[in-house]
């Protein structure tokens, strides 16, 4: 069987991801990626945009059939010829597509011109996608994490096509919410992901298919320190006990940053804001 492959790290499936994962369906859609980016490897620091589970429920939505993911470590060392040579043997393209900037094989030293060469001397389709830019400036990963790290959380959910998200399951807080009339469902923040700037969202919670308007703080509660970044969401209209269950939060937008309170009085009547805003 032939198939379209898709060649990326594909962390956030952007909308640049996107033109490359927009392949003919008359083909066996493959996705090869990676566990986690090659960059963070390097770096010795994971700041996903989207956890590995994500990324793979995000590419299948988009109709693709198989999602390769390669351990960088195991691979890192490929020649990239032979790395060519290996998607060739394995998975039979009639069509090949990556980003402008691709890079593959030991060093990074393969790149679009070697794959076009290889692609015309075995007949194989080869689409290669331009730069997209949003004013002005391309689109990328790294600029999505700078803007998540700064705030500015619906820009980003543009560029993403949707809103950030992520999944933990609710922990027992200290029930500090529910003394102050403000309950709320206590996560754990992923710690394999981009840390979003500290602070009060407007967010969407979905619990067994359900979308309820919510309230998250995200941080360390400097007024109740916490030694870990938790998520705590105030749920509108909604009564019920989530212990151990895995609820999804939608992040909608930036409402303030996270600040100390001189008293729980004071932090009181800004939850009250937040709510109301």
């Amino acid at each position: 069987m032939k198939t379209a492959l898709a060649l990326g790290s594909f962390d956030g499936v952007h909308i640049a991801h996107r033109k490359v994962l927009d392949l003919p369906c008359d083909h066996k859609k493959t996705a090869v990626t990676f566990l986690e980016p090659p960059k963070m490897f390097f770096e010795g620091k994971s700041e996903l945009i989207t956890t590995y589970s994500d990324k793979v429920e995000i590419l299948k939505g988009l109709g693709f059939d198989e999602i390769v993911s390669l351990d960088f470590e195991r691979v890192k060392n490929t020649e990239p010829q032979d790395f060519l040579n290996y998607l060739f043997e394995k998975y039979n393209p009639a069509v090949i597509s990556c980003g402008f900037n691709y890079r593959f094989g030991k060093n990074g030293m393969g790149d679009v011109h070697l794959l076009k060469n290889f692609c015309g001397e075995k007949g194989i389709e080869c689409k290669i996608c331009d730069e997209v830019k949003s004013d002005g400036v391309s689109v990328s990963s790294s600029l999505i994490r700078s803007l998540l790290k700064n705030g500015e959380i619906e820009k980003a959910n543009t560029l993403l096509a949707r809103p950030f998200s992520f999944t933990g399951e609710i922990i027992k807080g200290d029930g500090r919410g529910r003394t102050m009339g403000f309950p709320t469902v206590n996560q754990k923040y992923p710690q394999e992901l981009v840390n979003v700037k500290f602070g009060v969202y407007k967010t969407t919670v979905q619990i067994d298919g359900e979308c309820y308007d919510a309230v998250t703080n995200i941080g360390l509660r400097p007024t109740f320190k916490s030694d870990c970044c938790l998520s705590e969401t105030y749920i509108k209209n909604f009564t019920g006990d989530l212990y151990g269950k895995n609820v999804r939060v939608f992040l909608n937008s930036f409402l303030r940053s996270e600040k100390k309170f001189a008293s729980k009085e004071e932090l009181m009547k800004q939850i009250k804001k937040d709510i109301e805003n």
